[in-house]
């Protein structure tokens, strides 16, 4: 069952597992802070086994594109259409967040960003192929980021 993710009152709730569990909130309370207040749009996640679907697209990108495959579980996750964006979300077990961001109008802006939560080490299957920097929040500390284009159609 979805849950609109509070960023005023930061919990963990969903996310226990994770060995960087506060910073993982903190990072999933950011992404809501940002999509309340530039699109109006409430940020809402679920487990990442009632969205199978959303899970196995994010998936399938990152292995379709760059042939990546993730290692840790995946433990949240959302998709939903704002200003033009299909986006798709998934929180994973080490701390690593991944979103889609495809426009819906072809020859629009389509990327793959990877976000880690404060304290996580870069995870093997990214660490050779992306440099990441760093960005700081009141909310999730120090997050590190990266990025690629989507060339595919999906």
């Amino acid at each position: 069952m979805p849950h609109i993710v509070d960023f005023e009152n930061v919990s963990t709730a969903g996310l226990e597992s994770s060995p960087v569990a506060g910073a993982l909130a903190g990072l999933r309370a950011n992404e809501g802070r940002y999509y309340r207040n530039k699109y109006d749009h409430a940020f809402a996640v679920s487990p990442a086994s009632e969205l199978p679907e959303v899970v196995e697209r994010v998936s399938r990108i990152l292995k379709d594109e760059r042939d990546i495959v993730i290692s840790s579980r995946p433990l949240e996750a959302t998709a939903f259409e704002v200003d033009g964006l299909r986006m798709a979300y998934v929180f994973y077990e080490s701390g690593l967040s991944i979103n889609v961001m495809y426009s819906i109008e072809a020859g629009g802006k389509r990327a793959v960003g990877f976000k880690l939560a404060d304290g996580m080490e870069i995870p093997e299957e990214l660490a050779s192929r992306f440099k990441f920097a760093r960005q700081k929040s009141k909310l999730a500390g120090v997050i590190r980021g990266s990025f690629f284009v989507i060339k595919g159609e999906y």
